[in-house]
């Protein structure tokens, strides 16, 4: 004790070095001294959560209940070292180290989850009302605890729910309970892990970011729209990090992960965060690479329609059709593939209704100099335009002047492919040429501009009006046309001989016969008519009562007991009947979204199998049989001497009656003759 007094009243006998005391002595007494005469102590370095703290007392604490080691080799670490201080071990030494543990899988089985526990229950003691310190705190732990080797920012190695999927039940347990309490600042948290992890990868050598990635895929498999709530800060923030494609490709991962989840907020990712950067050569496979499983993840692609609208699609259509592009030629055949799905969630649910807005783009990149593929794709889209939304034709025509080199290759497309368009669209399409005829008729008055794009269009849309006019035989209008001449005639004749008896008609039908013949059949119609009323008015009555008498008893019988067994089953099953009607829509939700694409696929493919077969049997067979319907026609026509008459008809029947009886007769006694003379010979 006098040693310390000593040692306060005359400091300055003693240099910094010596005294008995050691540095912790001269601590204290400095603290209670109020610090004269002594350098302050070092600042504590910042510690943004709670963990880290606790952590660098608990190893002080150890490294006071250690041994000290011998007296020589501290005098020969002085000698080492002299005047320096020896460097406290930080809590990071302390801890595991990066790469300490070979593998995530083996830093996951060494976590200690009751001491996370209690870390946890620690935060949220001292911060009842704070969970954002306790959101913090559980991403610092993780991230702290779980050092193994670093992956690509990306993951690409990995499926696309790692590291999460190596979380035990127990962990999952902790993450989300912890989770659902600060569901308030579930927003303020994603950002902290992303700009926490861009910070780390400035730092070398960094910590691993294995903590932090859990988090982020836990937040989002819950609540995924936490990721695009604003999209466009994280674009800014992509933009401002483009020469660091690591920090890239970290932000990308990070707001992916929603869309594995829900296809909307995916696409909405892919959109707004990855489309941009799509001609970025660092970013692009992974872009590329995320759309692929993206769609491969959600086959049923409704819950995505409405995302995609023209000014998204056309960008994707120049990636995906258009070469020498910014886009490699392996990125881009990985794009094209994706390409058919993403037309299916452009043109939306309703494309006879959206299909019109995207027709000008389409006709605008249909040019010559279009490469071939491209071109193919186009004029199919621009068929499909035409075929299911009719206000695409008004968008067309209102095109056409300025775009008469793309509209002549349309037209001729469409010419090339008239067996399969249908006849809803035929008619449009014949009111379109017709005005665009009209129309290249006045631009070929105006002048000589655009001389070979007018008469392209000349020479397409004579082709077209040639398809239409020997498009088949009008049986219809023919039977129309004759139906409304004879029913003019018949009036015209009754009117002017004053009735049809005396009418040339009237004269005609009896000369033929056609008159007695029809009165006859008249008659026996009526005569057999009123015998099975009259049967039927005699009868019906009479089998009536019999089957009341007979059956009525057996039959309320069974009314009864179906009553009856309706109302037990009922009674049985109501609380079935109940859990059904309440789960029904929810299993039919979950068939539509769970529908397996090969189902679609054979749907798809039998419906291609019937339009084969009708194309290539049913309308030849059907045209096959008009042909020879048409040819006899006109050959009756020829064997009556152009006159297709009723006496001519009556000629020709009787005719062909004659010849058919004779041919009879004779095959009949050529039969009789070979059977005479087999039995003769025998």
């Amino acid at each position: 004790m006098a040693a310390r007094w000593e040692v306060v009243r005359k400091p300055s006998r003693r240099g910094p070095g010596g005294g008995g005391s050691g540095p912790g002595g001269r601590k204290a007494l400095g603290e209670a001294n109020g610090g004269r005469g002594l350098a302050p102590p070092l600042p504590l370095a910042p510690s943004e959560t709670l963990y880290e703290l606790a952590f660098e007392k608990t190893t002080k604490k150890q490294n006071k209940e250690q041994v000290p080691p011998p007296p020589g080799q501290q005098l020969q670490q002085k000698k080492q070292n002299p005047g320096k201080p020896t460097k406290k071990s930080s809590a990071g030494d302390s801890g595991h180290k990066q790469g300490q543990f070979r593998s995530l899988e083996d830093a996951l089985k060494a976590l200690d989850l009751s001491e996370l526990q209690k870390e946890l229950d620690k935060s949220l003691s001292m911060f009842p009302e704070n969970p954002s310190v306790w959101a913090k705190d559980l991403a610092g732990y993780l991230n702290y605890k779980l050092q193994a080797p670093r992956s690509d920012p990306a993951l690409s190695q990995h499926p696309h729910d790692y590291p999460y999927c190596l979380v035990n039940k127990e962990l999952r347990s902790i993450i989300k309970s912890l989770l659902s309490k600060s569901g308030g600042v579930l927003e303020l948290f994603f950002d902290h892990c992303i700009y926490t992890m861009l910070q780390e990868l400035d730092k070398t050598p960094g910590e691993s970011l294995h903590g932090y990635r859990i988090c982020i895929q836990a937040v989002l498999l819950e609540r995924p729209k936490v990721a695009t709530m604003n999209l466009g800060k994280y674009l800014e923030l992509l933009r401002s990090y483009q020469n660091r494609p690591a920090k890239c490709l970290t932000i990308m991962w990070a707001l992916g992960q929603a869309g594995f989840t829900d296809l909307t907020e995916g696409l909405k990712v892919w959109l707004s965060i990855m489309l941009p950067v799509l001609g970025i050569k660092s970013l692009s496979p992974y872009a590329i690479a995320y759309l692929d499983r993206l769609l491969m993840m959600h086959p049923n692609l409704t819950k995505g329609f409405g995302m995609i609208g023209p000014k998204d699609f056309f960008p994707i259509l120049d990636f995906a059709f258009v070469p020498n592009n910014s886009l490699p030629p392996s990125l881009q055949e990985q794009l094209r593939q994706s390409y058919p799905r993403l037309k299916v969630l452009a043109f939306g649910a309703k494309p006879e209704t959206t299909l019109h807005t995207y027709f000008p783009s389409f006709l605008s990149r249909t040019t010559l100099n279009c490469p071939d593929d491209m071109k193919k794709e186009l004029l199919n889209c621009l068929t499909d335009c035409l075929k299911l939304d009719p206000l695409s034709f008004s968008v067309w025509r209102q095109l056409y002047i300025k775009h008469l080199s793309q509209s002549s290759l349309l037209l001729n497309h469409l010419c090339e492919s008239w067996d399969s368009i249908s006849k809803k669209m035929r008619k449009s399409l014949q009111e379109t040429v017709h005005s665009f005829k009209v129309t290249n008729e006045e631009l070929a008055l105006k002048g000589p501009n655009s001389v070979q794009d007018v008469a392209a269009c000349r020479s397409a849309c004579k082709n077209l009006l040639l398809k239409m006019k020997g498009s088949g035989f009008p049986w219809f209008r023919l039977l129309l046309v004759i139906l409304v001449f004879t029913t003019g005639f018949l009036m015209h004749d009754v009117r002017t001989h004053g009735s049809f008896e005396a009418s040339a008609s009237a004269h005609v039908l009896r000369n033929s016969g056609i008159l007695s013949a029809s009165q006859q059949a008249w008659n026996k119609v009526s005569h057999y008519s009123f015998k099975g009323y009259s049967w039927l008015e005699a009868n019906v009555p009479l089998y009536y009562s019999h089957m009341v008498t007979v059956l009525g008893p057996n039959l309320e019988l069974v009314w009864a007991k179906t009553n009856e067994t309706a109302v037990y089953i009922s009674g049985k099953c109501s609380t079935q009947l109940a859990w059904l009607g309440d789960n029904l829509p929810r299993l039919i939700e979950w068939l539509q979204t769970h529908l397996p694409d090969s189902v679609l696929h054979l749907a798809e493919h039998l419906k291609e199998l019937l339009l084969f077969l009708m194309r290539n049997y049913l309308l030849p067979a059907v045209d096959y049989v008009a042909g020879t319907l048409e040819q006899g026609w006109e050959l009756w026509v020829a064997s009556c001497n152009g006159e297709g008459s009723w006496d001519c008809l009556r000629r020709q029947l009787a005719s062909l009656t004659h010849s058919s009886w004779m041919y009879l007769q004779d095959t009949t006694v050529a039969i009789k003759d070979w059977a005479l003379a087999i039995i003769s010979g025998h």
